[in-house]
């Protein structure tokens, strides 16, 4: 099978394709063909050592691999097919299209998984390189709403609203019932509209902290406004919401916990299989649909790392390992 193997930090080249034996599943582990993957921030962070968290260095580093990459495949989420089950295997089966995170590595053919790891069936409204696409913006937009205490009839800012976690944070805020601005570039305006946002600030042109509106929750998804602008916009007692925390947001943090108002909230969503299940729901209600800027074969993942460290993506780049090529 095919692997995308990277024994050292750095640029989209050190990602090299390596063919390894099929794994074979044991008693309670399913074999899976993946069929399709993404690449996220977080696979960019993995791959090049972090760097642009230079305060958090000690501790991102010692999660990472302190010399050299502790995980030599990356890749957050997935979906695909049961191929083969192990004896004691009994909520799967031979042939069920899969989807989640069963953990990072899925930059290759097939894996082996726990049946209790964070994978369910797919929904069926949804084909295998959108289901890929669901977990990692899914779960932070979810975990970050609620953590504002959404409630119908806010008003909600979202700032990098086409990205992979804006793009379901605006579905989720309206099925939430709140009114929601989107903040993004002028090639994603009409994008963002089509996903519901209620009005759409292009940033080229207008900078949201001076039109003078104030808001329940400022979701900040890409580190791109200065924090004092967020507050400055935001009601007394409304949430802050950063998905990257930087050390410059540490002692405004540790002032808002201390004398309250307003809220800055940061962190990441723990690791349980309820966030899949949950957003399986919303699918297949018709809440949530994912967006595909770009779909690579897997001996093009330089190309589609390189494309992601652009900063410019629209909603999730896709791996599709359908696809196959004569070489990378």
């Amino acid at each position: 099978m095919r692997v995308i193997i990277n024994e050292k930090f750095g640029s989209p080249e050190v990602l090299q394709l390596e063919e390894l034996e099929k794994p074979v599943p044991k008693n309670k582990e399913v074999l899976i063909k993946i069929h399709a993957t993404t690449v996220t921030s977080g696979d960019i962070r993995l791959r090049n050592g972090n760097k642009e968290f230079l305060p958090f260095w000690p501790i991102t580093k010692l999660f990472m691999g302190i010399w050299k990459p502790r995980f030599k495949t990356l890749g957050f989420e997935f979906s695909g097919v049961v191929e083969a089950v192990g004896e004691k295997v009994s909520k799967f089966k031979v042939g069920d299209e899969v989807f989640g995170s069963p953990g990072i590595g899925t930059y290759m053919d097939y894996k082996c998984v726990s049946e209790n790891s964070r994978i369910a069936l797919k929904p069926q409204n949804m084909s295998h390189q959108e289901a890929a696409a669901v977990l990692f913006g899914g779960e932070t937009a979810l975990f970050f709403l609620k953590k504002g205490n959404i409630k119908r009839g806010d008003k909600v800012l979202i700032v990098g609203a086409s990205g992979s976690q804006g793009v379901f944070a605006v579905q989720l805020a309206k099925h939430f019932g709140a009114e929601v601005t989107a903040v993004c570039s002028t090639t994603n305006v009409e994008l963002v509209k089509s996903l519901g946002a209620d009005k759409v600030i292009d940033y080229t042109q207008e900078d949201f902290s001076q039109n003078g509106e104030k808001y329940d929750i400022i979701y900040e998804t890409v580190d791109k406004t200065p924090l004092a602008k967020c507050l400055n916009s935001l009601k007394p007692k409304g949430y802050c919401l950063l998905a990257v925390i930087d050390y410059h947001h540490i002692l405004p943090m540790l002032k808002a916990a201390i004398f309250g108002g307003k809220k800055i909230i940061s962190g990441s969503p723990p690791a349980k299989i309820k966030n899949l299940l949950d957003l399986k729901e919303f699918i297949e209600r018709g809440t949530l649909k994912t967006v595909i800027d770009r779909s690579y074969p897997l001996e093009e993942i330089v190309e589609a790392h390189r494309y992601v460290e652009k900063g410019h993506k629209k909603g999730h780049v896709v791996i599709d390992l359908t696809i196959l090529q004569e070489s990378i």
